[in-house]
Parts: C-alpha cells; structure tokens; sequence
C-alpha cells in the first residue's frame, strides 16, 4: 500500500508530494494493495445518513454509509436501514463524502476532530461491506482539520482554504479601517494513488483599490477542473467591510466590522492547472451572491464544456446558475438561468444542491421562503425552463427545531436538505433519498429523458438523523 504522510507545509511554493514525506501509519492495510483508478462497471448506489452527536445536534455526529444495487434501489418494498445497519465512515462531525464516477469508491476528508484532515479512501462493496484501503493522506498542514474538498474531477481531489485578515488603526471598538489581505491554500490530492501531488498559498489577487474599499473573501470551495484540465475554478463568498464605520466588539470579545453591498458580482478564483499558478478572479454581471456552496458540488462541467455555478446556497435570493465560457475561461455575461423564473413562483426560492446529468438537463433540490418543505425540479439549461416534481414528505422535509440564521439566510441546518450533499447519477437517471429529520423516507429514481419520477427503496431512519446523499 501507500503510506504517506505530509510533515511539513512549504507554503508559497508548488511541492511534489515525494517531498512532503510519508503517510499516516495503518495498523491494518488492505492486503492486495493499493486501490487504483475505478476501472470497474457500477454495481452499486451508496446511500449516506449522518447520525446526531452525543449530545443529540442531529446530523452533527458523523456518517454512515450502506450499499445497494440499481435493481435494489428501484424496489420500493427494498428497505434500507443505514443508520441501524451501515458502515462508519471515518469522521468526528459528518463527513463530507465523495465518490468515483462508477460508484466503486467513496473518498472522504475527515472533519474537525484529532484526525481531522486525514484522507481516506474506501472500496464500496455492498450492503455495509466497505474497504478502508489505508492509503491515508493527512492534508491538516495545509487544509486545517476542518477541510473543504471535493473531486474536482475524476481522479483529481482539489482542497481548499482561505482565510481574511483586516488591518485597523486600533483594536477594539472604535478603530477605522486601514486594508484587508485574503489568502488562500490549495492542495491537489491523485485519488488513485493516494496523495498529495501539489500545494500552493498566496494572496488572493484583488487590486490595491478593491481591497482599501473593504473587499475579502473568507471561505473558498467547490473547486472544478474545465474540460482541457488546464484550470481550476473556486467558488468564493466575497464579502465587503463597511469602510466608513468604526469597529465594535462582538459577544466574544474580538474586534467586528459592518458589512457593505458586493458591488463586484458573483467572483471565482481560477488558477492554472497542475501548476497552481497564476491566480486571477473573475466576476459575473449577472449574480452577487456566494458561488462556495455549501457542502453541495454547485459546479458542473457540461457535456458543451461549459462550466455551469450555482450561487446563493442555502439563502433565500438569488437562485442563479451562470456559465463559465470553454473557450474564454470567463463568465458568459450573457447567460443567466433564474430559478425563481423558471418555476414561476411567488416566493423566494433557494438552491439547496442541484446535479447536471446531460444535454443541459439538471435536477435541483430547493426550498420556497415561508414554506417548510423541499422540493425537486428537472432543469433545462438551454431552454431555460424548470418542472416541478412531485414526490413525498415535500411538505416535511425537517426543517423544524432552529430558526433562521440572519446573517447566512441558513433555516434549519439540520434538515437534509440543508446538508445535502450529493445527487446520484448513474445511466439516465437521477438518485435523490428523501427523509425528513428522524421520518422514514424514500430513495427517488428520475429519469432526465422522460421526466418519470419513481419511488424506490424505502428509507429507514431514526431520531437525529437523515439520508444526505447518493453516490
């Protein structure tokens, strides 16, 4: 097997992980070796379900997994117990969960918790049957214990951190803004041979008079490779400090700023690939909100090799799905998918995740302001159109026992729809399970060409837990 393990980050530099030492040490390595690619037909569709923490914050104390068959999860008298009868993923808080393309192998960057930052990788096997493969990878020197990562594209993981540091004339109460720097660090992980093939951390290139008017950008995610695999675009929450304000001292004591309008728009990081260089941000016209997500891929390569992001995750404005042009590598400026006009609703809607599948289709998950539910529309990108979907428990998806948060527009964040984190695609079809919080639910099977929507196997849940995703 791979044993390798990071000691050491040599930040501002573009390392080869041969020179970042070995892995973390296995007491029981896998005996026919290292895992390699997924070169197998798919077998199986892995369900996950987080399960509450010990002290009952339901979703928040890890994730287990169970395997079925496609012929098991079109069964709707197949029963699924997977909190009950699954299999542990590696994680203190719930795991943010990858997969192969064929659903072969699930890869996982553990979260928070002294192995936060381990990597792992797993064999899907059937049923509760998994193979942790030990070829661990500890990325914590770079990416923190609390990592955003996700497979960027087959084979290729893309880690990602950024951090931003304002400087005042004073600390406390009372201080006037000076300037704001933003860093960010980026690791690229070979999946199929587990480790870490190339770092970076530099200053994230906003100009001298953009960041002296208070703009910065705190949290990176959803990294994705174009089709030429010759860039990397990072979805980013930019945010704007509220300049002309003095600073207050918030409950805890640290030093806090007011917020501005973005007048910027939308902003992505791209930085050249594999060598990580280059960094430049661009901006969309068409949409102002955060394109990071939120522990959903909002970001998809389209069989027409456009890029196509999601903005505005888990708020209640601006459900947008814009596009990254394959010849310019820039936003199509031109382009806007408005969720909200498609389905012609009233209300406010959010994109809570969403899938592209082929031929401009996609499948969103998305709740309404002022409705406590979740709901399922097929998207045609091209034509610019949403379906509405009808399936159970939509009125009930557990969005019950928080209120909203003001300053992220998150309800309910222990609801699965909240955390959910992938749609299942597999031939024609979509793979969506559907509980809500601690309520029995159902895996629902869409297929993109004739829209038919079919209940399958039937969910088994329990008190502080949901399903969150298919893979």
């Amino acid at each position: 097997m791979n044993n390798k393990l990071l000691t050491k980050v040599m930040f501002g530099a573009v390392l080869v992980a041969g020179a970042l030492g070995a892995c973390k040490k296995s007491d029981n390595p896998v005996t026919e070796g290292p895992s390699g690619p997924d070169a197998w037909d798919r077998k199986y569709i892995t369900l996950t379900a987080a399960i509450p923490d010990g002290e009952g914050t339901a979703g928040n104390g890890g994730t287990m997994a169970y395997a079925i068959t496609l012929d098991q999860a079109i069964n709707p008298n197949f029963e699924v117990s997977a909190i009950a009868n699954g299999y542990g993923l590696r994680s203190q808080r719930t795991a943010r969960v990858q997969g192969s393309a064929n659903g072969n192998f699930l890869y996982n960057i553990q979260y928070t918790g002294t192995d936060g930052g381990i990597f792992n990788k797993y064999k899907v096997e059937g049923q509760k049957n998994f193979v942790d493969t030990r070829e661990e990878v500890n990325t914590e020197p770079i990416l923190g214990s609390s990592p955003r990562w996700v497979v960027a594209a087959e084979g290729i993981g893309v880690g990602v951190f950024a951090s931003a540091t304002i400087q005042a004339s004073g600390e406390g109460a009372g201080a006037t803004f000076v300037d704001v720097k933003s860093t960010a660090k980026i690791a690229v992980i070979n999946l199929n041979d587990p480790q870490v093939t190339r770092q970076t951390e530099f200053t994230i290139p906003f100009t001298a008079a953009q960041t002296k008017d208070g703009y910065q950008i705190g949290r990176i995610d959803m990294p994705i490779l174009n089709a030429a695999k010759t860039k990397i675009f990072i979805g980013c929450n930019l945010t704007r400090t509220d300049v002309t304000k003095l600073s207050t001292v918030g409950n805890n004591g640290t030093q806090s700023w007011s917020s501005a309008s973005n007048q910027l728009g939308t902003a992505t990081l791209v930085v050249d690939y594999p060598s990580l260089a280059n960094p430049t941000l661009i901006y969309s016209t068409q949409s102002s909100f955060g394109n990071n997500g939120y522990r959903t891929m909002i970001q998809h390569l389209g069989d027409d090799g456009h890029i196509y992001q999601g903005t505005g995750a888990n708020t209640t404005g601006q459900p947008h799905i814009l596009r990254i042009d394959r010849n310019t590598n820039t936003y199509d400026n031109s382009y806007l998918f408005d969720l909200k006009t498609a389905l012609g609703s009233s209300n406010n809607v959010a994109i809570r995740a969403w899938r592209y599948i082929k031929e401009g289709i996609g499948l969103v998950m998305y709740t309404e302001t002022g409705v406590n539910g979740g709901y399922l529309a097929l998207i045609d990108l091209n034509a610019k159109t949403a379906t509405k979907l009808t399936t159970e428990n939509q009125t009930d998806i557990g969005y019950s026992g928080r209120t909203a948060n003001t300053t992220t527009g998150v309800t309910g964040i222990t609801g699965t729809f909240s955390q959910f984190q992938n749609i299942g695609v597999a031939g024609d079809n979509f793979y969506v399970p559907m509980t809500p919080n601690g309520v029995d639910g159902n895996l629902y099977i869409i297929n993109y060409k004739t829209k038919a929507v079919t209940k399958g196997a039937k969910l088994k849940n329990q008190s502080g837990s949901f399903y969150l995703g298919a893979y």
